[in-house]
């Protein structure tokens, strides 16, 4: 490999690796959920959610939803420090849309969030239809101090996709956050779905080659889950949805790795589900052993991330 980035390590910019670029240490995720809802749900853009999500059926979700955001901290410091971690921490609010509230209360929750010194940072999942000028300069301001992550949920840049899926916002509209966000010290990441009802190959293509052109800092790839309790589900069962094999995913990540610029965080591969909710696909074989064979896969092919640009 030529580019030096990925001497010794990973053939593509994970996010462990940024972490330790910027602390020197390891840091640990601590996934929080602070009760939020989202405006696809509860009536202000639609009602239901996209046709995929069950929210509580993502393994990263906090079991302890019900307890106060320094309480589910505490608890997972310390089912950390039990398996012998020593690092830091970056308190990540995950669960549904993060931003989806008054400005005071937002500062409420993340200031409880990074009461803790051992907290060097936040990560925000959110929604690009959920972010006001209050809401920016408020990540603004901890961005000062802290490492400071927005998660855009994205899916797909392509319009027809996002209907198809309720997303209940355009690309424009994700286009224009990250236009808000941008020179403010706050890092942008965008989740993708791959394997979207109506997508072939090329139009994943398209959505990686027109994030490479913003020059997002981030990227989150999952591939398609039919999750019980969806409209999804029930499409897939009708036969009208098609997932990825095991094998058929492992290529299309590393083709979409050969794509993204090196400089791009590369924060998760796929995402998993928790146990007994995902009805396909079931590739019978743990996230990390998927992820090894990714990266044997690119050393076969003596490639990494950015070849292709």
């Amino acid at each position: 490999m030529q580019n030096i980035q990925y001497q010794n390590l990973k053939r593509y910019f994970t996010f462990n690796q940024f972490l330790r670029e910027q602390f020197g240490i390891k840091v640990q995720k601590i996934s929080l959920d602070a009760g939020f809802t989202c405006p696809n749900r509860d009536g202000k853009v639609g009602y239901g959610g996209c046709i995929y999500c069950h929210n509580p059926g993502f393994v990263a979700a906090t079991p302890h939803r019900s307890k106060k955001i320094r309480e589910q901290i505490e608890i997972a410091m310390i089912s950390a420090k039990k398996r012998r971690f020593k690092g830091k921490f970056l308190a990540y609010f995950q669960a549904y849309s993060n931003t989806y509230a008054p400005v005071d209360t937002l500062k409420q929750l993340y200031d409880e969030a990074l009461e803790d010194d051992e907290i060097v940072g936040l990560s925000v999942g959110t929604r690009p239809d959920c972010v006001s000028e209050e809401v920016l300069s408020l990540l603004e301001r901890y961005a000062l101090r802290y490492l400071v992550w927005i998660e855009y949920g994205l899916q797909s840049a392509h319009d027809k996709t996002l209907k198809l899926i309720n997303r209940g916002h355009d690309f424009k509209c994700f286009r224009d956050a990250v236009k808000r966000t941008r020179d403010r010290g706050i890092y942008i990441c965008a989740h993708v779905i791959l394997g979207l009802p109506g997508e072939d190959e090329e139009k994943m293509y398209e959505t990686i080659r027109i994030l490479s052109d913003l020059k997002i800092d981030g990227i989150k790839l999952h591939h398609l889950q039919v999750v019980k309790q969806t409209v999804l589900e029930d499409r897939y069962r009708n036969g009208g949805i098609r997932v990825f094999s095991r094998d058929e995913y492992i290529s299309l990540v590393c083709n979409i790795i050969e794509r993204l610029p090196s400089g791009m965080v590369i924060h998760r591969l796929m995402g998993d589900v928790r146990p007994g909710l995902l009805v396909a696909p079931d590739w019978k074989m743990p996230k990390t052993e998927i992820i090894a064979r990714v990266d044997k896969e690119l050393e076969r092919r003596n490639t990494y991330q950015g070849i292709f640009l």
